[in-house]
């Protein structure tokens, strides 16, 4: 074999993943963006240029379903994270006998399917009959009121993802050296001072990780309020996800779909470059 052969041949095994990456990935975002330059108008396409873009700045359900995925975002994410590392911390503890039966359960919402764990919460968070307010003795309007319609879909949120970012915070504790503890007590560090200057340090890296995830997941979010709300009542759990999918799937405009999917891009690319730049590793 030539060494230019030699040389090829690892070019070569790669070429498939590559085919297939270009096929369901490249050509699909580059399909997207032409699309986003077009208005459909009578089932023809018209180039538009960037007004499809221009057109977001004056669209109120735009603003409204960006507030509503930020609302989303401010409240149940840190309060999910919080919930997470003390999860972690808890899961990691000697003291906590079967500790995999309970990493385990607590893991298991994860792996319900998201339709499927949508339908329950709709179903115990009824009005009329659902099993949280016979449980309360109350007559809570959780989908019914827009305050309580996010609160619902806070609550379905934390269930379903707390565990999932506990198991990854816990995996990065796990790696904590356990002399660090020791000389922290050595020092006279209490519990409180022992979790602030050496546990929070030693899982940054994985506070990092889950904080960026789970921005994309909830300014992605579209099942749960699809399924739980609908999108309710008047627009309060309306996120981009949804409106998006109403203008590809309802109204059929999809080049404004577009522009909202790659506006929508932009916004956690921008996220996330601060969210590196405020709790990334300093050189």
């Amino acid at each position: 074999m030539t060494p230019a052969r030699r040389r090829a041949l690892p070019y070569l095994f790669v070429l498939p993943a590559l085919l297939l990456f270009a096929a369901f990935k490249v050509y699909p975002i580059a399909a997207s963006f032409r699309l986003s330059l077009y208005r459909s108008t009578g089932g023809t396409e018209t180039f538009a240029g960037l007004d499809n873009y221009a057109r977001l700045l004056d669209d109120p359900l735009f603003w409204t379903s960006l507030g509503n995925s930020a609302v989303i975002l401010a409240i149940q994410v840190p309060l999910m994270l919080t919930l997470a590392t003390g999860l972690a911390v808890a899961l990691n503890s000697s003291l906590l006998r079967a500790r995999s039966v309970f990493r385990l359960g607590f893991f298991l919402p994860m792996i319900t399917g998201l339709v499927a764990y949508g339908i329950i919460f709709s179903v115990l968070l009824n009005q009329q009959y659902g099993l949280v307010n016979w449980l309360l003795g109350a007559d809570v309007p959780w989908l019914t009121d827009p305050l309580w319609a996010k609160i619902s879909l806070g609550l379905a949120l934390t269930w379903h993802y707390t565990g999932y970012n506990a198991v990854i915070l816990l995996a990065r504790l796990q790696s904590v050296p356990a002399e660090l503890y020791d000389a922290a007590a050595v020092d006279g560090a209490g519990a409180w001072k022992a979790f602030r200057h050496v546990t929070l340090p030693g899982i940054k890296p994985a506070l990092l990780l889950t904080t960026v995830l789970s921005t994309i997941g909830t300014l992605q979010i579209f099942d749960e309020p699809y399924v739980l709300t609908g999108g309710g009542p008047d627009n309060a759990t309306l996120t981009i996800g949804m409106y998006l999918y109403q203008n590809a799937f309802k109204y059929f405009d999809f080049g404004y779909a577009s522009a909202i999917a790659y506006a929508l891009a932009l916004i956690i690319g921008a996220l996330g470059l601060v969210q590196f730049k405020l709790l990334g590793e300093k050189s």
